[in-house]
């Protein structure tokens, strides 16, 4: 367990070697977090949770940061506002190294005591929380990276890779099928309630769309077709002028897209990332297909390979049968998000290695797009 809390620790830091000083700060909106605030918060969430918890001998290294590095725990106190993370120019990106190195050490002193199995499940979750937010620095990087008048160079080792497979439909039966985690390894309580789902004869491409197929949509007049939209989609497109995917850039009538190695000429050929789910579902009903239920995704998902990119399901995010949350701030990390997202399923290739399994529930508002996420076709 010290291993691998040592070793998620140093991934979070690694992540922002690429960055200059003055990248640690910025908020390039406000669904983004600065990383200085991702290296801070994935700190304080250990000290909060476990050290001033069931370490006696702790000694808070600054008040302050109680405050100022909560994200969304009510329970546990007041917090600053997600749009204000980026005017917090202090503390310093040394002082929140700092800040890390002191709680990584105490962390590894207390769990060298032999901690209860009741403790050592909150640190499961905390080492959990911490590659979810690695995933999350990723994405804001990019973001930030995205939007600057360079468009400036992160680093080429998270890149799609071309799929092989043949472009197929695998066909799956009707039946009662069980959905939902099983076994002793770690999840989120969001996934609990394993239970029994009927679904009907489908199919489900063997296949991520590519970006030569959302090309085709885009030149077929897929954004200028409301037939093809939610109300909300349609209303979303015209509100934010919304033409392509996001990051692709229409430049002498050739198409490019921002990637983490810079701005490349679009390949034609790679899986279409960092779509809404109003695209996605928009591109579904324009193909005369549709977008696979979370159901369909899990049951058939051991047919086909998956964790290049998020994937849109037509599912909204609610619980299982049975879903209870933990008490105290800690039941609120997912049950109180039930409410206006919808589920993306499988894991990206800014997922952490070994984080994602077929049954993890990631969820989204159906606007964001920011994310690493693509679609696999149903019908």
């Amino acid at each position: 367990m010290i291993d691998r809390f040592l070793r998620i620790r140093e991934n979070s830091e690694q992540l922002c070697k690429p960055l200059y000083i003055e990248d640690y700060s910025l908020q390039a909106s406000e669904f983004v977090s600065p990383p200085k605030w991702h290296l801070a918060h994935s700190t304080w969430f250990w000290e909060e949770f476990v050290l001033t918890k069931y370490d006696t001998n702790y000694v808070l290294y600054n008040e302050d940061y109680h405050f100022m590095f909560n994200s969304y725990y009510n329970n546990v106190g007041k917090r600053v506002l997600r749009p204000s993370r980026g005017l917090m120019s202090r503390p310093s990106v040394a002082e929140v190294y700092s800040y890390r190195k002191y709680v990584t050490d105490s962390m590894v002193t207390f769990l060298n005591t032999i901690p209860s199995e009741v403790i050592l499940a909150i640190v499961e979750i905390g080492i959990n929380h911490e590659e979810q937010h690695q995933e999350l620095l990723v994405y804001d990087i990019k973001y930030i990276f995205g939007n600057q008048p360079t468009l400036p160079i992160y680093q080429d080792s998270l890149k799609t890779k071309l799929e092989t497979q043949a472009d197929d439909f695998i066909s799956i039966n009707a039946g009662l099928y069980e959905i939902g985690h099983q076994g002793n390894g770690f999840c989120f309580d969001n996934e609990l309630g394993r239970h029994k789902v009927y679904v009907g004869d489908f199919g489900i491409s063997a296949k991520l769309v590519s970006n030569r197929e959302y090309l085709d949509f885009i030149m077929a007049g897929g954004y200028i077709n409301f037939n093809f939209w939610h109300d909300d989609g349609w209303s979303w497109i015209n509100s934010n002028k919304i033409e392509a995917p996001l990051y692709w850039h229409k430049i002498d009538k050739e198409w490019w897209n921002y990637t983490l190695n810079g701005l490349e000429k679009l390949d034609l050929d790679l899986p279409v990332m960092h779509l809404s789910f109003y695209e996605a579902f928009a591109f579904s009903e324009w193909k005369g297909c549709r977008l696979p239920t979370e159901f369909e995704w899990e049951i058939a998902s051991d047919k086909f390979k998956w964790g290049q990119l998020w994937e849109w399901t037509n599912s909204a995010y609610l619980a299982y049968p049975g879903f209870s949350k933990l008490p105290g701030a800690l039941g609120e990390y997912n049950g109180k998000f039930m409410i206006n997202q919808m589920i993306l399923r499988g894991g990206s290739v800014a997922t952490p290695e070994g984080h994602s399994r077929k049954t993890y529930r990631n969820f989204f508002p159906p606007d964001m797009r920011w994310q690493f996420s693509g679609l696999r076709l149903a019908k």
